[in-house]
Parts: structure tokens; sequence; C-alpha cells
């Protein structure tokens, strides 16, 4: 068994076992449901507490744990009840006289039957009272998401906002007095020798800033350059690895120094929420830092994926560094606020801050990229680019929006506005290099030229072209996926549920959906996929045998081969199309359902395919015309090079290629030279002077038949005296060759001796000659009375 059909063997035992593995137990199926009724329960008392926004999250999550149990149950137990409803149909009704094993076998799925049914009736229901809780919590979560985006406040413009600050401040200051007490008194307890997990955390952490960061950057790229597989995946690879390390590293720093001093017992209580928020926004501002560093890459242009100029980069590297700035502390000052408890004015001042802030960032980045966008390098006047000037009118656009919203006191929604702009710059940089990165590994791997392409082609017999084709379509697969999850990503400023909706939906999309009374479902998809895979390789494998192993040794020339092979495959391709739809789930009546109510429109306006589909079925089937026969249509004479169901390719003496449409061949008209007989002619037409001696040239003419290697002696040569016209004699000559393509070459061979032989005889050579008279108009009768015409 060769390596080819091991595989495909082991892959056909794969799609096969889930079909005759032991099915499970109706009666399990109760203690599962019981506990997702109960679980159903606690969160909806939960939410009649009121919860916070972090406990909402969690028994959101909860909910949607649940509800995806339960539909999975749902669909298990339904598949049992497809299996029990076809046993019994099987079965067919109680009759007499039956077997009693029958019999029992009966009753005992019809008591399968009752189970399962209640339990996937209760599964759905229990779906949907999770989906219920789902959407109970979403419009909770979204109408709190309103009110901090569009509630009003006074406008910084006007004293009332002011006044509400300063008349919190004492209050405020008050409070962070006692925040700040708390952690020192914390600090002043324990002793010296308490702080070794202290200094152990900031001695890893310079480690892991300093020498630690830096190895790691010069090892990476080393093995890029000495392993990755081209440049492409070489500069992708190197980028990803930036942000990595340039992620990892400082928030693995944090969190060693915020362990040591919690070890240390120098954190207290209320500081445990900023401490936790200090990592997330170290860690979140590495990551944007990494990222737009990534993207530009200033440092080392020749590694650059994005096409961004040396001036730009330059340029715009600063504002990365800023952008990550503001981040973390806009993550450390909500953190800090909540845990001191400030009054609504401090927040709304801290609000409006940081939304200035950002829309300065914002628009100070506009200058500097309209600045490199006027100018070359080289200080010329750059080309307009529409996409880039439409995108920076749209930023421009939402930084004035912003701008207004403050004035006129929606501070929520300026800060938002902003922090969204920010937040797509991170997330862009983040997908850009990503789906760059996947794209140059996909193409690259799956490259004829490269060694898993090689591998395949050499191993499996693959296509280079498929291969390529297959690193292409992985690539597209892959980045879809990946755009759909930055999608839900991009979704978190809008209350944090995007990537729990987004996740949400794919998992009901997993499950499969319901089209036509058939659930599509990815792993459905793939499976049929792989189905058709197998069958078409099966279907390669005995083209293989037939066409190599099988055909020669029968005694059909090359077009009664061509003509079985032909059926032959679009036979097995059609099975092959059957099988994948049938492990779909579609079964051969959908199918001719399908054919059925696509008859009209096949009829209508596929009408002259399907009559050159029969066509060419005929022409296979009768062959009145096969492929090295020379015909004639028309005007167009050529050797047929190949015949397939929709169309006929002649090859003409140009060497150019005419296609037929078959019914054009089972219609009309064809001249075909070759089809009784492979036989060709000449014919050679003649006259000679009427006292020419008639033998002697017959003779001439015969020896040079002769002395003509592609002239056949059977049929024998034969020259005759056709007519005695206008005193000379006209020979009508014929000769016979092997083939109707060597009739042109072999008549003119003769014409040149007889050219020749002739003049040395004495015997003048011609044609029939022509004469033109002119008659002139007879004259009118005469009159009987008066003699005149």
């Amino acid at each position: 068994m060769t390596p080819l059909s091991r595989i495909v063997f082991a892959l056909f035992v794969l799609l096969m076992a889930p079909a005759a593995r032991a099915q499970s137990d109706p009666v399990a199926y109760a203690p599962r449901l019981d506990r997702a009724a109960n679980e159903l329960g606690t969160v909806d008392g939960l939410l009649d507490t009121r919860p916070e926004r972090d406990a909402r999250a969690t028994l959101r999550t909860r909910a949607q744990v649940v509800r995806s149990d339960t539909l999975d149950a749902a669909q298990q137990s339904q598949a049992e009840l497809t299996r029990i409803d076809a046993r019994l149909a099987q079965l067919g009704p109680a009759a007499t006289g039956e077997d009693p094993a029958i019999r029992s076998e009966r009753a005992a799925l019809a008591r399968q039957h009752g189970v399962l049914d209640s339990a996937t009736k209760r599964a759905r229901l229990l779906a949907v009272e999770a989906q219920q809780l789902i959407d109970e919590i979403s419009a909770g979560e979204a109408a709190e998401f309103s009110q901090k985006l569009f509630g009003k406040v006074s406008s910084p413009l006007t004293p009332a906002f002011w006044s509400a600050i300063l008349h919190a401040v004492p209050r405020d200051l008050h409070r962070l007095q006692r925040f700040v007490a708390v952690e020192a008194m914390t600090i002043g307890r324990p002793g010296l020798h308490h702080l070794w997990p202290l200094l152990t955390g900031l001695a890893v952490a310079i480690a892991l800033l300093g020498p630690a960061r830096l190895a790691m950057g010069r090892v990476g790229q080393r093995l890029l350059i000495e392993g990755a597989p081209g440049r492409r995946v070489r500069r992708s690879a190197n980028a990803l690895w930036r942000v990595l390390v340039g992620t990892l590293a400082p928030l693995l720093a944090t969190a060693a120094v915020v362990a040591g001093a919690r070890w240390s017992g120098l954190v207290a209580d209320r500081w445990d929420g900023p401490l936790d928020a200090s990592i997330f926004a170290i860690g979140f501002a590495s990551f944007a830092s990494a990222v737009l560093g990534a993207v530009l890459m200033r440092g080392q242009p020749s590694w650059r994926v994005a096409p961004i100029g040396n001036d730009a980069a330059n340029r715009l590297r600063p504002f990365s560094f800023l952008l990550a700035i503001l981040a973390a502390v806009a993550v450390m000052l909500d953190s800090i606020n909540a845990a001191i408890g400030v009054s609504d004015a401090a927040r709304t001042a801290a609000h409006a801050l940081l939304a200035l802030l950002h829309l300065s960032l914002i628009a100070a980045a506009l200058f500097a990229i309209g600045r490199l966008r006027s100018t070359r390098d080289d200080g010329t006047a750059a080309p307009a680019d529409t996409g880039r000037a439409a995108i920076a009118l749209v930023a421009w656009g939402i930084v004035v929006v912003a701008l207004l919203a403050l004035a006129i006191g929606y501070i929520g929604f300026g800060l938002f506005l902003g922090q969204m702009v920010a937040w797509t710059v991170v997330l862009g940089g983040a997908v850009y290099l990503a789906l760059t990165a996947i794209d140059d590994v996909a193409t690259s791997a799956f490259d004829r030229g490269s060694r898993l392409g090689i591998a395949l082609t050499r191993g499996l017999g693959v296509r280079g072209g498929t291969v390529d084709q297959f690193g292409v379509l992985l690539s597209g697969v892959l980045r879809v996926l990946l755009a759909v999850v930055a999608l839900g990503l991009w979704l978190l400023p809008f209350g944090g549920s995007g990537v729990a909706d987004v996740f949400a939906r794919l998992g009901d999309l997993a499950r499969g959906v319901e089209v036509g009374g058939v659930a599509i479902s990815p792993g459905a998809i793939l499976r049929s996929i792989v189905v058709l895979v197998i069958g078409l390789t099966l279907v390669r494998g005995f083209m293989r045998w037939l066409e190599g192993r099988y055909l020669p040794a029968t005694d059909l020339d090359g077009s009664g081969r061509n003509s079985v092979s032909l059926v032959a495959r679009y036979v097995g391709i059609a099975l092959a199309v059957i099988w994948a739809l049938a492990s779909l789930g579609i079964g051969i009546e959908r199918i001719a359902l399908l054919l059925s109510a696509l008859s009209v429109g096949i009829g209508f306006g596929l009408q002259a395919i399907t009559q050159n589909f029969v066509s060419g079925l005929i022409l296979l089937a009768e062959r009145p015309i096969k492929i090295g026969d020379l015909i004639r249509v028309g005007t167009d004479e050529g050797d047929v090079k190949r015949i397939s169901v929709r169309s006929t390719e002649i090859t003409l003496a140009d060497h150019s290629t005419l296609i037929v449409p078959n019914s054009e061949l089972i219609t009309k008209s064809v001249l075909n030279k070759t089809l009784a007989s492979p036989l060709g002619r000449i014919q050679i037409q003649f006259s000679v002077p009427i006292g020419t001696d008639a033998a002697r040239v017959r003779a001439i003419v015969l020896e040079a038949f002769a002395r003509e290697d592609a002239i056949l002696t059977d049929p024998a040569p034969a020259a005759f005296i056709d007519s005695i016209v206008d005193g000379r004699i006209a020979f009508n000559c014929f000769a016979h060759v092997d083939s109707p393509r060597s009739a042109y070459g072999a008549r003119s061979n003769v014409l040149l001796e007889l050219l020749v032989r002739f003049p040395a005889e004495g015997i003048e050579m011609g044609t029939v000659p022509q004469r033109l008279e002119l008659v002139s108009p007879l004259p009118a009768p005469a009159d009987d009375r008066t003699g005149t015409p």
C-alpha cells in the first residue's frame, strides 16, 4: 500500500468512526439539564440584587455557558432522536406473529424516543431562558453605557463647572489623605528583614527591562536570520517578536514589583485595585508602544513591514510613546479615583482633562501627517492620495465633534471619541502586523518551491499550482477569522461585551444553522470538504489505473480510450460530489428536488450549454468524429485534438486552435476525411496535344508516381484519359498516400517531376485552352409585305 493510499484509508476510517461509536444514554441528559436549570436560577436571583458591572459580566458569562451547554445537549439529543426514528422506520409497524426480539426492541426504542423528546424540548426551553437573561444583562449594560456616554454636565466654559470642582476639593483632598495614610501605616509596620521580596521583585524587574529584553531581541533576530525561510517571513516574524518582547518584559517587570511589594506586606487592602490596574495599564501601554514601534521600525528600516518612509517613521514615533503613556494614565486615574472615592465633579474634571489630552495628541499627529503628505523626503510636492486624505478628513471631523461635545458638557462622549481613535490606531497596527504575518507564513510555507511544497509535490504527487492555491486559501481563511476577532476586540469600549457577543455568535455558528431542514455547521462543512478530497483522490487513483493499466490492455484506439476515460472521470467526480453532499446531510432526494427546481432555469437560461453537453455525450458515444481525425468545418480544416463534453478543439494548419461547440458538429455538415479510411488521395489533371503519344505520357506519369515514396502501391496509381477536347487529350491521374495530410506534399513532388520530364521528352503540358468568341446578334426577320426589316 502506497503512502497516499494509507493516508486516504486513515482519513476514511476517521470519518466513518463517528457513525460506529456507541450512542449516549438518554437518561444521562436529566442530571445535565437539572444542573443547567439550577445555574439559571442562581443567575436570575443574583440579577435581582442589581450587581455592579464586573459582577454583571460574570453573570453574563455564566448564562452564556448554560446556553451553550443546553444547545449542545439539544443538538445531541436531536441526533439521537433522528437515529431512533430511522430505526423505527426500518422495523415498521407492529404485526401479529412477529419475532419477540423485534417487538422488545421497538418498545425500548419507543421509550428512549419519549425520554429524548422530552430532554430536547427542555434543553431548548432552557436555552431560550438563558438567552433572555443574557439579553436582560445586555440591555442593562447598554443603558448604563448610554447614560455614561451621553450624560450631560455643566460646560467647562461655564462657571458652574469650575465652582462644583472647587466646592468638592476639600472633601476630595481629605479622602486622598486618608487613602495615602492607610498605605503609609501599612508601610511603617514591617521591619527591614521583610523587604527581601520587594528587593527581589525590583531585581527581577531590572533584569527583565534591561539585559533580558536586549538579549531576547538579539536572539530573536539571529534565529530569524539563520532559520526563517524568506525575507518576508523574517520581517513579519521580527515585528511580532518585537511586540511580544516589548509587551511581556514591562508587564512581567511590573507584576514582579507588585508581587514583591505584596509579599513584603507593604500593600494596604485599599491599594489592591490600583496596583492591579497598574499591571494592566503598564501592559497595555507596553503593547501599544511595541505595536506602533514594530509598525514604524524607526531604528531598523530594512526590517520594516509597512510601506512607511524613514522621515515618517522618525516623526511619528514620539506620538506612539505619548499615546502609550496617556493610555496608562487613563487606566490608572480611573482606578485611583474609584479607590479613593472622589466626587463626581473631580471625576468629570479628570475625564475632561483626559479627553483634551487625547484630542490634542490626535490633532498634533494629524498635523505631522499632513506635513509629511505635503512634501517628500527631497522637498518636492507629494502626489495626492485620496484614501489617506479621506481618513485624515474623518479624523479631523472626529476631533472637531469631540471638542464641541466637551464645550457643551458631553464630557463622556468627548473622551469616548478620543479613546476610540487611540484604540483604533493601536488595534489597527496590531491587526496589520498579524495579517501580514499570516499571509507571509501561509504563502511561504505552502509554496511549490518551499520544503513543504517540494515534499507534497514529490511525496504525494500534488501539483505545484495546487500547493500555491492552498497557501493563498489558507491565508484568506485565517485572515478572515482574525478580522472577526479584531472586530470583537474593537467593540471592547462599547461596554466591554463586544468580544463575548462575537464569540457567542461564533459558538452558535459552530453548532450549525438550519437551512431547509439541514444543519449546516463548520464541522459539517469541513467533513464534507475532507470527504470530497478523499473522493477526488480515489477518482484520481482510479483514473491512473484506468488510463495506465486497463485501457492499454484493450483493443480500443486512442479516441476510444479518451471517450471511456472522459466519461469515467465525470461519473467519478459526480459520485464524489454526491458523497460529499451526503456527508453534509443533503440526501439524494434533496439533490433531485433541487435539480427539478432548476430544470426550468436550465431549460431557458442554460439551453445552449445543455445542448452542447448532450452533443458531447453523443460524440463520445457514437464517435462520428475521433481524436486525430482530419475534418473540415465550414471553410476551416484541421486535426481533432481534444473532445470534451462542451466543445471540440481543432488544430488548424497555421497551428492555431479552433474551438467548435459540440452542437455545431452534431447539427451541421462536417467533412471527416479519415472516418471511413485513413488513406489520402491525390489527383493530377493536365492536357497534351492530340498528336502526342498518349501511352508514353501515361507511362511517364506512372513512373513519377512510383518514384514518390509517399505514394502507396496498394491501391495502385492510375492514369486515365478523361476526354479529347479542342485538339487536346485531357488526362486525369490518381494515387493514394497513407494519410490525407501527406497528399499535398506528394502531389507537389509529382508535379515537379512531370514539369521536368515532359519538356525533356518534347511533350507540351498544359490545360484545356479556353476560347472566347464574340457572337453578333442575329438580323431581324424581313416584313413579308414590304421586304424591309
